[in-house]
């Protein structure tokens, strides 16, 4: 059974949520409020109209209740303002209970009726009383939410080490999980401290540009395998995935050279 959806993203967050449309004409780039297990919230259309199966589904499908006026999400923009000029205050509060975590960034939900305190610790924090004396200080709700080391990079900002902004924070799509099976697809260093990035995770680069290095080795000879060429039959040394171009060894006695060869001029 396939059931018509749309895409939304949240702030902060690079993971694209399945809501249905509601009967609404939704465009990319709409802002909506949309009901989820906490209550209303404010996203944003990143994809528009397009079907999944019923069974892609791993919670129940909730509803785009209406488009957001611009008043709304101006007023959204404010309230988070407002909530950002907390956070010594938060971390004030936090000192004073002893507890082992680094708050990274405080938020007000979109109309304002609660704070979302987000924070990164290496255990497992018993922070019940630390909510309620925050609620007590702010006078509002609040909620301590537990973030990842790739979602506070996404929340500060930074540069990777080629220099340019980090991907999360560009929201170059979803990179929860990165593998160093993708980096051997990439010939990379396997030396975590060359592929890792200021989360301490392996760069989110590696994922977005693997498909493309996936592609290249379907139709790319394998490294040590024989081939003929214009020149006679040599062994494979090296392949660059990108320009699809293949090194190739040729041994002659004692000597051996090795020659470069776009794909189409070697056969395998």
């Amino acid at each position: 059974m396939q059931i018509e959806v749309v895409g939304v993203k949240f702030k902060n967050s690079n993971h694209i949520y399945s809501f249905s449309p509601n009967n609404l004409d939704l465009k990319k780039g709409d802002y909506v409020i949309v009901e989820t297990e906490k209550g209303r919230d404010l996203g944003v259309i990143v994809k528009e109209k397009y079907e999944i199966k019923a069974e892609e589904l791993t919670s129940e499908l909730k509803n785009v209740l209406y488009k957001a006026t611009d008043a709304q999400v101006k007023k959204a923009e404010e309230y988070d303002s407002v909530a950002e000029k907390l956070l010594p205050n938060v971390v004030e509060i936090v000192k004073s209970f002893k507890l082992d975590m680094k708050i990274v960034k405080v938020e007000a939900n979109y109309d304002n009726s609660k704070l979302i305190v987000n924070f990164t610790a290496e255990n497992r924090v018993d922070f019940r009383e630390l909510v309620k004396k925050l609620a007590e200080t702010f006078k509002t709700r609040v909620e301590l939410r537990q973030i990842g080391s790739r979602d506070e990079v996404r929340m500060l900002g930074g540069f990777g080490p080629c220099g340019k902004i980090c991907c999360c924070v560009q929201n170059f799509g979803e990179f929860d999980h990165v593998s160093m099976k993708m980096a051997k697809n990439q010939n990379l260093s396997l030396n975590p401290n060359s592929i890792s990035g200021l989360c301490g995770k392996l760069m989110c680069c590696i994922a977005y540009e693997n498909q493309t290095y996936v592609e290249s080795l379907k139709v790319m000879p394998k490294i040590g395998a024989s081939v003929k060429t214009k020149d006679g039959e040599g062994v494979v040394v090296y392949n660059d995935l990108l320009d699809m171009q293949v090194d190739v060894k040729f041994s002659n006695g004692d000597d051996s050279e090795i020659k470069t060869f776009d794909l189409s001029e070697v056969k395998f």
